[in-house]
């Protein structure tokens, strides 16, 4: 029997995509799944497109926080009723190819690996594809993890049987909880990079990253290192000064603009 894959998902306000992103789970050649989101307080239709879902297919659970938490908050909560074997993330926003889940479990299993990522590519808010593939490097390390968050958190899954479950400080910034969750993966085994375009990752104009400006993300990357790595002062500054140049280094090596 295929071992069950539990799918993460925060949502805050994604009414508009997350018809789209809920469908692009329960296409997926691989059936085995439960698709656990959590509504952080949502002021738009997203609370009724899930229920909407919820009453046709068991595997989709909801659950809503008492306030407006954070992704990381909600991604903890996800995480601590995850029944599955796998851990996969998707954001509500986001899509998978109908293969997703079939093709990378396949990949893990026929390696031994616990823990992988893949390629990915841009879309638009109209779903039109910007011609942009983000990849990675082969192997990651712990050293190399921490050097920079080369995974794209829509194309991740690891073996919680071997990693164990995973909670990071609910003061992460929502742009970094992410990699947080990946920091502490890397811990238990290294990550492993699956060179094939499984997902796909919308770009907004008004998302976080998009934003946010250079001096925002060096803070809050020095706040992941102190808060959820309990780094010292000096050391979670060494990383983040470190993730800056690495960040640059991902650009001109694993972010490739396609003609």
């Amino acid at each position: 029997m295929e071992a069950t894959v539990s799918v993460i998902m925060p949502n805050y306000n994604c009414g508009k995509n997350l018809r789209e992103t809920i469908a692009s789970v329960i296409g997926q050649s691989y059936k085995n799944w439960e698709l656990l989101i959590v509504d952080d307080c949502s002021t738009d239709d997203s609370v009724e497109i899930i229920k909407s879902f919820c009453e046709k297919d068991n595997r989709i659970k909801l659950f809503t926080n008492k306030k407006n938490s954070g992704a990381a908050a909600s991604r903890n909560l996800a995480m601590q009723e995850a029944k599955g074997k796998w851990i996969a993330f998707l954001d509500s926003d986001d899509l998978w190819y109908p293969e997703k889940l079939e093709a990378q479990i396949a990949f893990m299993e026929q390696n031994g690996y616990c823990f992988s990522y893949t390629a990915y590519e841009h879309i638009d808010e109209n779903n039109d594809k910007m011609h942009i593939v983000v990849t990675g490097p082969k192997k990651l390390t712990k050293r190399k993890m921490f050097n920079y968050c080369y995974p794209g958190c829509l194309t991740v899954m690891y073996d919680a049987e071997k990693v164990g479950l995973i909670q990071i400080p609910d003061a992460i910034a929502n742009g970094e909880n992410d990699y947080a969750i990946w920091l502490k993966a890397i811990k238990h085994c290294n990550c492993y990079f699956f060179p094939k375009i499984l997902a796909q990752y919308r770009v907004r104009s008004n998302s976080l990253s998009h934003k946010s400006s250079k001096l925002k993300l060096a803070k809050n990357h020095y706040k992941l290192f102190k808060l959820s790595e309990d780094k010292s002062s000096v050391s979670a500054f060494f990383h983040m000064l470190r993730n800056l140049f690495y960040g640059f280094w991902k650009k001109a090596i694993y972010v490739k603009k396609l003609k």
